[in-house]
């Protein structure tokens, strides 16, 4: 327990190299609890500065820990067009109410190749007409890639927002053969 009387958890954390650039992956016991884009060391301090302060303990770098072995094989897998589909613990502790609700279904019920729209998500979870809100839920996703919020688009067919970048989404929905790859 901390001086405040809360229960600290280990954190550990590794940046990982990927072709949509380096991701910080930070897990506890239970499970992958962050993923987080472009991990710049000024990207990447800032948001396990943020996580020691959710978590009330200082993120250790653990490249080799166990707590990330396999979140780290499955998303190279995943990048090398190996997996479609990821089987790991999430530790859900950064996301709560109506935001965890709609990724949870956007986790379980949108597929790899697969896009759903803000407002069917709402749909889903019963509440229609809460589309804005859904946007909102992704755009505090605390596990992107692993929890799908590129495969949120916009009804008319655009490709909506996304908080790693439109150039991101696009490679990843083009990973996924939604969209074709880049020309350039």
């Amino acid at each position: 327990m901390d001086s405040h009387g809360q229960y600290e958890q280990q954190v550990v954390w590794s940046v990982l190299g990927t072709d949509i650039g380096p991701l910080l992956l930070a897990a506890t016991g239970e499970g992958l609890l962050t993923v987080v884009f472009h991990a710049t060391d000024t990207v990447r301090d800032r948001a396990l500065d943020r996580l020691a302060g959710r978590m009330g303990a200082e993120p250790v770098e653990a490249p080799g820990s166990p707590l990330l072995a396999e979140a780290i094989r499955q998303i190279e897998a995943y990048f090398a067009g190996e997996r479609r589909a990821f089987e790991l613990p999430l530790d859900w502790s950064l996301i709560s109410g109506f935001n965890r609700q709609v990724l949870r279904e956007l986790a379980s019920g949108v597929p790899y190749g697969a896009v759903v729209g803000y407002g069917d998500l709402a749909r889903r979870v019963g509440q229609p007409g809460a589309a804005q809100a859904v946007g909102a839920a992704m755009g505090s996703n605390p596990l992107p890639v692993v929890v799908p919020c590129h495969r949120v688009v916009e009804r008319d067919g655009g490709i909506g927002g996304f908080g790693g970048g439109l150039e991101t989404k696009r490679k990843l929905l083009a990973l996924e053969g939604v969209l074709p790859e880049p020309l350039f």
